[in-house]
């Protein structure tokens, strides 16, 4: 093994004890992104999967879709499956709830995730969605999507699509700053000393 394998597996298991204990920083969005990119450039620019099965995949980018529009292509599940390719816990985590998922819609709908209508999709995620409908029946599902969206949601906004979303420019010099009235007037209006 070279030594550019080593720090990279490293990197990748640093990433994905961070990612369990909460959101990721930029920095390391940044590199798990690279190595996703990495893996899609060494594949002639198909993704292959690492931690996942081929419609353990297909279904994280389905669900990842249905989160945040425009994830799938912003490479959501890619992001995903590397992080979980450096986590045994984290790989648990998504392997067992599409298997959750999958048995779910099996009982209730007679059909995987993947061949359910898009209606009877979004039934059951209206279901896992709340914490409020928790049961020992649904508590699996209820934090596996809470992964899914956490997940979704720093992967595509930690990534290049996101970013442009949010029109985020950068950090840049300035010659001069200037507090927009509105902050200024919603400040005053909740201020004691006004």
């Amino acid at each position: 093994m070279s030594k550019q394998t080593v720090s990279r597996r490293s990197m990748l298991r640093a990433a994905a004890t961070a990612a369990m204990a909460g959101p990721l920083s930029a920095q390391v969005a940044q590199h798990v992104h690279a190595a996703a990119a990495e893996s899609r450039n060494a594949s002639g620019g198909v993704y292959k999967p690492k931690a996942l099965t081929a419609h353990e995949f297909e279904t994280l980018q389905t669900l990842c879709e249905i989160t945040v529009p425009g994830a799938r292509k912003a490479g959501a599940a890619e992001f995903v499956d590397i992080l979980s390719s450096g986590s045994r816990q984290m790989a648990a985590i998504f392997t067992g709830g599409i298997a959750w998922i999958d048995a779910e819609m099996r009982r209730r709908y007679e059909t995987d995730f993947l061949a359910a209508l898009p209606e009877k999709r979004t039934a059951l995620l209206d279901v896992i969605a709340y914490r409020k409908n928790a049961s020992p029946a649904l508590n699996p599902g209820i934090q596996f999507f809470d992964w899914v969206r956490r997940m979704s949601v720093d992967a595509y906004y930690t990534g290049k699509e996101g970013i442009a979303e949010l029109g985020y420019k950068g950090n840049s010099g300035m010659r001069e700053f200037q507090v927009p009235a509105e902050s200024l007037q919603y400040a005053l209006k909740r201020s004691p000393f006004a």
